[in-house]
């Protein structure tokens, strides 16, 4: 596979044993993942940074693009970053496994010391819309040519199309970053799926994050033109069961299962892009075209790489 058709993942945090988002990120780290996710079919990637202090998140972001900017490798692979947070819900099960000492309000002057520490990377911000006051964030990201995608949120319908009016076009691994218990009907997840032909819709294909069933539900209600599987990985992907670090938390990963933190909340999937193919195909009987629209053009799409 090359770079052009390979699978194409907008939400890698970690992957192989290498997680993003340590504090120490070495030149033979960067090296050794890009190699695995070469060797994996992956043409490309979004590497993906969480919430935490603002100083790490900086700290993090401007390592990782140094180190990419001395290996061929890394700049075929990375091809930009994904920023997931700090400016998103602090709600309780819409904030997900982001720690809640770490979000913040929205503010133009953090994000753009983010954008800075990211050298020009920057493709993808998922904040959440009802915290980002006269959708200043939005606005900032869309004039920068930055894709703003909702996630990690609980806006109302009004809310989520003010800011698809101001220019977000994606929302974050829908059905996922909410809370476990939500009206039957007025949920995020039925708002953001009635706004199917403006926003990309992205998932997670693993079968846990979103049951098989649910997932073929959301697809059909998505459709193919505009909805994107992603693996939202962390450290452990591809390296089977056991403990692992990813951030500031000890996970675990049980045999076919996602990621968890000790209590047994999510914290991130653990699939390759070609476990994600095969569930697509194998067990939600999508065909090998509209599984490679998921995850090899959709993607490119959805952050300008390919046309549309």
């Amino acid at each position: 596979m090359d770079d052009s058709t390979g699978f194409f993942d907008l939400q890698v945090n970690g992957y192989g044993g290498v997680d993003f988002n340590q504090e120490d990120l070495a030149a033979g780290d960067l090296h050794a993942v890009c190699e695995r996710l070469a060797a994996d079919g992956v043409g490309g990637i979004l590497a993906t940074f969480t919430t935490e202090t603002l100083a790490k998140m900086v700290r993090r972001m401007a390592n990782l693009v140094a180190l990419r900017e001395r290996d061929p490798l890394a700049r075929r692979i990375i091809a930009g970053l994904h920023i997931e947070g700090p400016f998103i819900s602090p709600l309780d099960g819409y904030r997900g496994a982001h720690p809640a000492d770490a979000v913040r309000p929205a503010s133009a002057d953090e994000m753009r010391r983010l954008l800075d520490a990211g050298g020009g990377l920057v493709r993808l911000v998922t904040l959440a819309p009802e915290c980002d006051e006269g959708l200043r964030l939005t606005r900032l990201l869309v004039r920068d040519g930055i894709v703003a995608s909702a996630g990690h949120c609980d806006p109302t319908l009004d809310q989520l199309r003010a800011a698809a009016d101001a220019g977000l076009s994606m929302f974050t691994h829908l059905g996922n970053g909410c809370a476990d218990q939500v009206h039957r009907h007025d949920n995020i997840i039925h708002r953001a799926l009635s706004l199917y032909d403006r926003l990309w819709l992205c998932f997670i294909a693993d079968g846990v994050h979103v049951p098989v069933p649910a997932l073929g539900n959301c697809l059909r209600a998505a459709g193919m033109e505009r909805a994107v599987v992603v693996t939202d990985a962390v450290t452990p992907a591809g390296l089977g069961p056991g403990t692992y670090r990813q951030g500031r938390f000890q996970v675990r990963v049980a045999e076919n299962d996602a990621a968890r933190m000790m209590d047994g909340s999510l914290i991130g999937s653990a699939i390759t892009m070609r476990q994600s193919v095969r569930n697509l195909v194998e067990r939600l009987g999508l065909s090998e075209a509209d599984a490679r629209r998921l995850t090899v053009t959709n993607p490119r799409r959805a952050i300008g790489l390919e046309a549309g």
